[in-house]
């Protein structure tokens, strides 16, 4: 079988990171001008790297929906693909779910009106969010569920800080609080890939147990954006 490819991409700036509001759903107002530049650079870059099918997923955030259809037009000319391919969204990639309430809240309002005790890997840091263990557990499931779909092929997800830092955990088997932290860049890159090779010590198939042994070939790669 062929490899299993996948390219994770953290959405491009963004107003709210601006803004400084949590931006949901509701309250994201997706790309900046440099957002879009940003992500347009990475679209030119990936022109003509995509063999076989490709599939291009989202999260259901205004942001990365924007990311994944900029990145969608490098995807054309890729063997199986047709033209304006279509974005698929799953809310599975998002970042923290949180309350409606609190979309498009700033977060210094947040932080003080809805913070509570003992927060971190197992709870909340605020009334109405996903803990980190939440996110962790949603995003893997989501991640191995589309790898073991589109097993042999590429795909292309647009996602958050959050949906980066979860492959370390579902495809590098890192624990769920690790001991170091990492930058991820805006419109920067992360790519896995694995694939089903009978001599190998372990089993590779992106479907079975125990689970594929994954190659990260890089992370948070943004050269595209420097001059």
């Amino acid at each position: 079988m062929e490899p299993t490819r996948v390219l994770l991409v953290k959405h491009g700036d963004s107003h709210h990171s601006h803004e400084g509001v949590h931006g949901g759903p509701q309250g994201c107002r997706g790309l900046t001008d440099l957002g879009r530049w940003e992500v347009g650079r990475l679209r030119d870059r990936l022109m003509g790297t995509l063999d076989g099918p490709v599939t291009v997923y989202s999260s259901v955030i205004p942001r990365a929906i924007e990311t994944a259809r900029i990145l969608a037009e490098a995807v054309g000319g890729a063997e199986g693909m047709e033209e304006g391919t279509e974005v698929v969204e799953d809310c599975g990639l998002c970042t923290f779910h949180m309350d409606k309430h609190l979309d498009g809240m700033s977060w210094d309002e947040i932080r003080r009106e809805h913070a509570t005790p003992n927060g971190g890997v197992y709870l909340p840091f605020e009334r109405g969010s996903e803990s980190w263990s939440d996110v962790v557990n949603r995003v893997s499931k989501t991640l191995i569920g589309i790898t073991a779909r589109h097993a042999g092929e590429t795909v292309i997800i647009a996602g958050h800080e959050e949906t980066v830092e979860t492959s370390l955990i579902a495809f590098g088997a890192l624990p769920v609080y690790r001991t170091f932290d990492v930058q991820v860049h805006t419109a920067s890159v992360t790519e896995w890939y694995t694939t089903d090779d009978p001599a190998a010590e372990w089993d590779t198939s992106t479907s079975a147990w125990l689970p594929a042994r994954w190659t990260m070939t890089r992370f948070a790669d943004s050269a595209h954006t420097e001059d």
